[in-house]
């Protein structure tokens, strides 16, 4: 027998649910568009460009994700964990000024990068100087995404994403015209560009870059731990990619770009794994903070899951297809399909004990786990690279990142036990 009030209250459980899916499922999209959009750029550039000139571009590539992490950090990392589920108002005000701090660290950091490339020259100076251009239309657009999530707006995430690629089909097609890298990451930040200004429409909200610093220093307990953190994992994989270049060669930078291209669905989605998952955990801590830790296993096991069979897949694959994707390329990305299917299913398998403790604001845990992550992605790198070139490289970093997760998930447990015994959650929505 029911009483009144346990008649009224059941239905919230599946409701809960099923609003979870749903955000979820906008978040796959999400990816889903994402990915296929950075998919499509790199296979298009790897064909037309071949291995030496791909190296150039994914140089310029990895040294957009250290600048996009940098944003991420500052200005939207603590919007997602302090504003997800929050009051319309509250929410508002905060992107207001979350969006202004990345569209400011866009015009900075790009400015630093433009000098950079004029003044190395060439090949290399060209495309940097380029980036440096596009940085505040690429970081604009992707703190809008950032936002939406925080929402639980998904679906706008989703539409964002969806006019970059529409916009990205014609922009591609100018720059194949030209045939230079340059032209390529010119083409790639202009349609970003169309994307971020339609963002502005979607949420009516016009970024504040004034209020940048003071944004930066409401969120600076977060913010600056998450910088660090950030930044180590996509300096990491910059410094990674210029040690092996120096080590064995461009045309390694290339192979391993290309092989990471083939598991581009599952790297793009860990890239951006916080637009989706940060959000849900800090919603589910709030609302039934027993259920984190299953939250987080399952979150984890199924991005690993998933990776494998990826990678199982890529392995039958006839090299005739390869070919037809990354031409060039292949021969020697094809090479390296196991060490980075493994590298990327323990990634994936970590994120889910990431997610817990960004949810929890444990900060200094996180900030740990990241620093050990990163020093033994670059060690294992380039200790591997010395020894067996881009094989060698690409087991390095498998072995570093297994290790990592165990390190991850040591550390959601160790806060999970600590926040039972001291049960005190930050709800900040001011």
């Amino acid at each position: 027998m029911t009483t009144e009030g346990e008649k009224a209250t059941a239905p919230a459980a599946p409701t809960a649910k099923r609003a979870m899916v749903g955000r979820l499922s906008w978040g796959l999209a999400d990816q889903a568009a994402s990915s296929m959009s950075n998919f499509v750029v790199g296979i298009y550039v790897a064909r037309s460009l071949g291995v030496a000139a791909f190296g150039v571009f994914s140089l310029a590539w990895v040294t957009y994700g250290v600048v996009l992490n940098v944003s991420r950090g500052l200005a939207t990392d603590p919007l997602v964990v302090r504003f997800s589920g929050v009051p319309a108002a509250s929410w508002r005000a905060a992107v207001a000024r979350s969006s202004g701090t990345a569209l400011g660290l866009g015009a900075a950091l790009g400015a630093a990068c433009s000098v950079v490339g004029l003044a190395l020259g060439g090949s290399v100076g060209s495309a940097f100087a380029v980036l440096g251009v596009v940085l505040p239309a690429l970081l604009l657009q992707d703190a809008w995404r950032f936002a939406f999530f925080a929402a639980g707006s998904g679906r706008k995430a989703f539409v964002n994403d969806l006019v970059w690629g529409v916009a990205l089909v014609p922009a591609m097609v100018v720059a194949a015209r030209v045939g230079s890298v340059a032209a390529y990451l010119l083409a790639w930040g202009a349609s970003a560009a169309v994307a971020a200004g339609y963002g502005c429409l979607q949420s009516g909200i016009r970024p504040r870059m004034p209020e940048a610093r003071g944004w930066l220093r409401e969120q600076r307990d977060l913010g600056y731990r998450y910088l660090v953190e950030n930044v180590a994992l996509s300096g990491a994989s910059q410094l990674r990619a210029y040690g092996l270049g120096a080590i064995v060669g461009l045309g390694a930078v290339g192979a391993v770009r290309g092989a990471e291209l083939l598991m581009g669905p599952f790297l793009a989605v860990l890239m951006g794994l916080s637009l989706v998952t940060v959000p849900e955990a800090a919603r589910v801590l709030r609302q039934a903070p027993h259920r984190l830790g299953t939250f987080c296993l399952l979150l984890g096991g199924g991005q690993a899951a998933a990776a494998l069979l990826w990678g199982g897949a890529l392995l039958l694959m006839p090299d005739r297809l390869g070919e037809l994707a990354l031409g060039g390329v292949w021969p020697s990305a094809s090479q390296l399909i196991v060490p980075i299917t493994l590298g990327v299913a323990g990634a994936g398998l970590g994120t889910g004990a990431a997610a817990g403790l960004r949810a929890l604001a444990a900060a200094r845990r996180s900030l740990r786990c990241q620093l050990f992550a990163s020093a033994g992605y670059v060690g294992g790198g380039l200790g591997g690279a010395a020894v067996a070139g881009a094989v060698g490289s690409a087991w390095g970093v498998a072995a570093a990142t297994l290790s990592s997760s165990a390190v991850w998930w040591l550390q959601l447990r160790s806060a999970l036990r600590e926040r039972h015994h001291n049960p005190t959650p930050e709800v900040r929505t001011s």
